[in-house]
């Protein structure tokens, strides 16, 4: 019994879902959500009050600026895609908190919640590379 309850406690010190992010975001809390996509993905939607810092340039000058007290919350497409996974073994081997988002944009989308979506569109069907 006390591995499984370590293996739960565990998973939700690492991972959070949409439902418990958004009701973090709408308390208040000292939460970000980082976007470890491509800029380009983030341009085209992303969570509201998300902060671009795609997992390839993560490192400790891109995030100097960063508040170390604050909770990060990486994530990516969802299925498919690990920049999220990426990002947040990035952000801990810099000193940060850090969750991943499961399900990503993807539950995010399918949980209810709103994306801000770029005014541009796009001219192809293809989704844009998580990056």
């Amino acid at each position: 019994m006390d591995n499984q309850i370590r293996h739960y406690e565990d998973k939700l010190n690492h991972e959070t879902d949409s439902w418990d992010l958004n009701e973090a975001i709408q308390n208040g809390e000292n939460i970000i959500a980082i976007d470890a996509r491509s800029a380009e993905a983030f341009t085209e939607e992303h969570i509201p009050g998300a902060m671009s810092l795609p997992h390839r340039t993560m490192n400790s000058e891109t995030t100097s600026h960063l508040d170390r007290e604050s909770l990060y919350v990486t994530y990516c497409d969802g299925i498919g895609c690990n920049a999220s996974t990426k990002g947040a073994l990035k952000m801990a081997r810099l000193g940060f908190r850090v969750k991943e988002l499961i399900g990503g944009l993807d539950w995010w989308k399918r949980d209810g919640y709103s994306t801000q979506k770029s005014e541009e569109g796009r001219s192809d069907p293809l989704p844009t590379s998580c990056g």
